[in-house]
């Protein structure tokens, strides 16, 4: 939540610092980086609302929790990076078709540079406390802010163009920047449609697999199921142990496959293990048996 509401305030500032320059100069290049940095700000409102409602304990009607509130912010951040692209490229196209030229030139590059050192001071600091907590959407929108820096340094080939004279070297900039713009979207898009999915990394179930053989006492492993809920996971398996074992023992084996996975695998928070019987000669594979439940 501080990181949030950190990044939420230099952004603001960056923000509006742009915007009196833009009212001067006119720039279109900097109107759509304005724009998309207020929009990167704003971002911080949805999240921290995520974060708060994640806090909550769950209940009879929300079993899992608060956490996929975090997934409804990630939609909202999409969102709000398309209308920011819709926005940006709507202003560059008007100004192509109507020229203009850019008043106080020299300010606008001292603006863009404002605009690169606020957004990557932001990006560090979200990608840092995204990483040590385990937040993918935090992660993302640092990442975000990251580009947004880039787009800024791109308003200062807008600036010198005008310094040159060449009018069109403005729209063709902010047109510029709303493919970048656009470029993120695409990127943000894909990361919050695979969380809606339950997509998880593939080398987190690698690793929860080999904890999970090498537990005394596991035979084998059966299905296994990994899901972000927020910015914890949250780990289903199914391990084979001795079908002769007493219910003590399998549930012995199975509270030490929990603690492996625990252990193994970074943000897992919970893990549901079932034990099933390794088959006696004669009788059929578990595993087969519950990939037909499963099935069923």
């Amino acid at each position: 939540m501080r990181a949030l509401w950190v990044s939420l305030a230099v952004l603001g500032v960056t923000a509006v610092a742009q915007a009196m320059v833009v009212v001067l100069s006119g720039s279109v290049a900097l109107l759509g980086d304005t724009v998309h940095n207020a929009a990167d700000a704003l971002t911080a409102v949805p999240l921290g609302i995520a974060f708060v409602l994640g806090r909550r304990a769950a209940t009879r009607t929300f079993t899992y929790g608060y956490g996929r509130a975090e997934d409804l912010a990630g939609i909202a951040i999409v969102l709000t990076i398309a209308a920011s692209a819709a926005f940006a490229g709507w202003t560059a196209v008007d100004r192509l078709i109507d020229p203009r030229p850019m008043d106080h030139v020299p300010v606008v590059a001292v603006a863009a540079v404002v605009g690169f050192v606020g957004n990557e001071w932001v990006a560090r600091y979200r990608i840092r406390v995204g990483r040590a907590i385990g937040s993918a959407a935090l992660v993302a929108d640092g990442l975000h802010a990251r580009t947004d820096g880039y787009t800024s340094l791109a308003v200062l080939v807008s600036a010198g163009g005008a310094a040159l004279g060449w009018q069109l070297a403005d729209p063709l900039v902010g047109l510029a920047i709303t493919a970048a713009i656009a470029l993120v979207l695409r990127d943000a898009a894909r990361e919050v449609f695979r969380r809606v999915m339950d997509a998880v990394d593939p080398a987190l179930v690698d690793g929860a697999e080999r904890a999970l053989r090498e537990v005394p006492g596991v035979r084998d492993v059966g299905e296994l199921r990994l899901r972000w809920i927020g910015h914890r996971l949250r780990a289903e398996v199914a391990v084979v142990v001795d079908g002769e074992a007493s219910v003590r023992e399998a549930h012995a084996v199975a509270v030490a496959a929990e603690h492996a996975l625990l252990h193994a695998v970074p943000r897992l928070t919970a893990a549901l293990v079932h034990a099933d019987p390794a088959p006696l000669p004669g009788e059929s594979d578990p595993h087969l048996a519950l990939a037909h439940h499963t099935a069923v």
